[in-house]
C-alpha cells in the first residue's frame, strides 16, 4: 500500500470531523490540498474571489450550524487575507479551522518570495496556531487544532508549507474522530441559594441577555415570569431572546430603544445573562449587579459586579427557578412595557413610504423586508446603518437567524456571510442588508453568487456615503469629510454579473421590487436610493451629542453649507 501524502491525510481528517466545505482561493502552495479535495465526493472546495470572503463565509456556517468549518489561503498574501474574517469568527466564538499554506520549508527565514510568519501573525485571532515542520507532525497538530476549535469555540490555525503537504507520511489514516460534546456547567447549590435570595428580596429587576441565552429561551421566560422582570437584549442575543417574549422591552446600546435604556437605569437589580455587552455608559451606577456567564474571565470586566457566578445560562436558570418566589408586583414591568410600545410605535411611524416622496426612508426598506421575508429567513447585515435598521425592524421568531459582525465590527461582512449561510442551508431564504460602502468593499464576490449558483438576495441601501461614519463625525462636531462615494449603478453591475438587478427610487417601487427579488429563481440585487441625512437617534441624547451637532451646524454654516442645513431641517432629523 502506497503511503498517503500529508495533504491527503489532512483532507481525510477534515472529512472525518464532519467538514463539508473548505472555503478559499487556490494557489500553488495549496495544490496538494485542493487536488486531494478534487478527488473526493464528500468534501467541496468553495472557490470565492477573496480570502477574506472565505473566512467570513466559514464563520457564518459555523455560527448557524455549530459545527467545525474550514477556510484556506495560499502562502503570504493569500492567507493574510483571511485575518479579518478570522478575527470575526474568534470574537463571535464559532469553531473555524484555517489552513495557512506557507512557503517551502527549507526557505523559511531567508526572506523568500511571499514569506511571512503566519504562526506569529495569526496568534492574536486564534486559540491555537502552530507550524507543521515535519510530515509526521501534521496528524497530531491537526487533531489538536480541530479539538481546540470545537472545545473552545473559536479559531485554530494550522500553518502548512506547500512542500511538506506533498510529502508522504507513515500515518495511513486519521487517528481519532474529534469529539464535539456540550457540557452543562452550573454554580454550586450554595451559590444558587445566594442568587435566589438576592433576587427574591428586591422588586425592580431587569435582565440583560446576550448570545449566551441561546437554547435557554424557555428557562429565561420562566424566570422572568416569576420575578416580573423586564428583559433587555444585546444585539447578539436578539435572535434568541426577542421572540415569544412578553417581558421584552427591546435592545440596549447605541442602536437600541429608550425603553431598554430606562429599564436598566431604573432597576434595583440588574441580572446579566450570557452577555459581554461592552458599552459601560449603558450600565446603571446604583443597581446591584449579578452576572452569570460560562466564561469566568468575563465576569466584572464591563461593570462592577456584586455577585458573579460561572455557569451556562440554561442549566443555571433551570436550577434557580424552583428557588424563586412568585412576585405579584408588576409595576416595574408594566411601566417599561408601556414605554416600549410607545417607542415601537414611533419607530413604525418613521418607517413610512409615502408615495412619490424621495429619497426613501431606509427604515421603510427594513420594515417591508420584515413583512415579506420567509418565516425562516436568514438575514446578514453589514455594520453601520444596515445593522441599526436590522436591529430595530427585523423581528425574530425562533426560526429566523440574524448574522453580522456584531463584536468585531467589520465592514463588508454581509455578502461573505450570506455565502456561507446559503451553502450550509440551501433550502433557506438568505437576504443581505448592505450599505453601498460595505458591499463595494468586497464587491468582487458578487461574481461568486452566479458561479456557485447561490440564490442570495442582496438589498443595498444606496446613499452614496459612508453613512454611519458621517453621522459619527457630525455627532462629534466634525464636518463630514472623505465619506462621499461616487457609486455606479449596482443593479447594472449585478445584471452584468448574471444576477437580477433592480433599482427602487420611489417608495411605491420598494415592496414590488423586493418581492420580485425574493421570488426570483437565482441571485438578485435590489438597490434602494435612500435618504443620506436619516438620523438614527440613540436611546438617550447626551449633552456631548447636542454640543457635537451644534458645532457641526456652526461649521457647516461657516463653510457655506447652508444647503445641507436646509436639507437637514426638511427631513426633521433634529426633532
Amino acid at each position: 500500500m502506497s503511503k498517503k501524502i500529508v495533504a491527503e491525510l489532512l483532507v481525510d481528517t477534515l472529512a472525518l470531523a464532519g467538514v463539508k466545505r473548505v472555503y478559499g482561493v487556490a494557489g500553488d502552495s495549496l495544490n496538494g490540498i485542493t487536488d486531494s479535495i478534487r478527488q473526493r465526493g464528500d468534501l467541496r472546495w468553495v472557490f470565492v474571489r477573496h480570502e477574506e470572503t472565505a473566512a467570513f463565509a466559514a464563520g457564518a456556517e459555523a455560527h448557524l450550524t455549530g459545527h467545525l468549518t474550514v477556510c484556506a489561503g495560499s502562502c503570504g498574501p493569500g492567507n493574510l487575507h483571511l485575518i479579518n474574517g478570522l478575527y470575526d469568527a474568534q470574537r463571535s466564538r464559532v469553531p473555524v479551522l484555517a489552513i495557512a499554506a506557507h512557503i517551502p520549508s527549507r526557505e523559511i527565514g531567508s526572506g523568500y518570495f511571499q514569506e511571512t510568519h503566519p504562526e506569529q501573525l495569526f496568534r492574536e485571532c486564534s486559540h491555537y496556531c502552530e507550524l507543521v515542520s515535519h510530515p509526521e507532525q501534521m496528524p497530531r497538530l491537526l487533531e489538536i487544532a480541530v479539538q481546540t476549535a470545537l472545545s473552545r469555540r473559536g479559531v485554530s490555525v494550522v500553518v502548512l508549507p506547500g512542500d511538506i503537504a506533498l510529502q508522504p507520511t507513515a500515518v495511513n489514516g486519521p487517528r481519532l474522530s474529534p469529539a464535539q460534546t456540550t457540557a452543562s456547567v452550573r454554580p454550586s447549590d450554595d451559590q444558587i441559594d445566594r442568587l435566589a435570595e438576592a433576587l427574591n428580596s428586591v422588586r425592580r429587576i431587569t435582565i440583560l441577555g446576550g448570545a449566551g441565552c441561546a437554547d435557554a429561551h424557555d428557562q429565561l421566560m420562566e424566570v422572568a415570569g416569576k420575578l416580573q422582570a423586564l428583559i433587555v437584549h444585546a444585539m447578539r442575543g436578539k435572535e434568541f431572546i426577542e421572540y415569544d417574549n412578553p417581558f421584552d422591552v427591546g435592545m440596549t446600546g447605541l442602536l437600541g430603544f429608550a425603553s431598554s435604556y430606562h429599564a436598566m437605569m431604573d432597576c434595583e437589580t440588574l441580572l446579566l445573562l450570557g452577555t459581554d455587552f461592552p458599552y459601560r455608559q449603558f450600565y446603571p451606577d446604583h443597581a446591584t449587579v449579578v452576572q452569570i456567564d460560562l466564561r469566568g474571565e468575563q465576569i466584572g470586566r464591563r461593570t462592577r459586579v456584586d455577585l458573579g457566578l460561572i455557569g451556562d445560562v440554561k442549566t443555571t436558570l433551570t436550577a434557580l427557578s424552583p428557588r424563586l418566589k412568585q412576585k405579584s408586583d408588576d409595576r416595574h414591568l408594566n411601566n417599561a412595557l408601556q414605554h416600549y410600545h410607545m417607542a415601537r410605535k414611533e419607530l413604525a411611524d418613521l418607517a413610512s413610504g409615502e408615495p412619490g416622496r424621495k429619497p426613501i426612508h431606509p427604515q421603510y426598506i427594513a420594515k417591508v423586508l420584515d413583512e415579506i421575508a420567509a418565516d425562516d429567513a436568514i438575514f446578514c447585515c453589514d455594520v453601520g446603518t444596515p445593522t441599526i435598521w436590522a436591529a430595530r425592524y427585523l423581528r425574530m421568531n425562533g426560526k429566523r437567524r440574524l448574522l453580522g459582525s456584531f463584536t468585531h465590527g467589520s465592514m463588508a461582512n454581509a455578502l461573505p456571510q450570506a455565502i456561507g449561510a446559503q451553502l450550509s442551508h440551501p433550502g433557506r431564504q438568505v437576504i443581505t442588508l448592505s450599505g453601498d460602502g460595505g458591499l463595494s468593499m468586497l464587491l468582487g464576490d458578487v461574481l461568486s453568487l452566479r458561479q456557485l449558483q447561490l440564490p442570495i438576495k442582496l438589498v443595498v441601501f444606496k446613499n452614496d456615503s459612508l453613512g454611519f461614519v458621517e453621522l459619527e463625525m457630525k455627532a462629534a462636531g466634525f464636518l463630514d469629510f472623505a465619506t462621499t462615494l461616487h457609486n455606479p449603478s449596482f443593479a447594472q453591475i449585478a445584471e452584468a454579473a448574471g444576477l437580477l438587478g433592480l433599482t427602487a427610487e420611489t417608495p411605491e417601487q420598494v415592496r414590488s421590487m423586493l418581492a420580485d427579488a425574493l421570488n426570483h429563481d437565482g441571485p438578485a440585487l435590489v438597490e434602494v436610493v435612500v435618504n443620506r441625512q436619516e438620523l438614527a437617534l440613540p436611546p438617550s441624547i447626551k449633552m456631548d451629542h447636542m454640543i457635537g451637532f451644534g458645532l457641526f451646524m456652526i461649521k457647516a454654516v461657516l463653510n457655506r453649507r447652508g444647503d445641507e442645513i436646509i436639507d437637514l431641517a426638511r427631513t426633521n432629523v433634529f426633532r
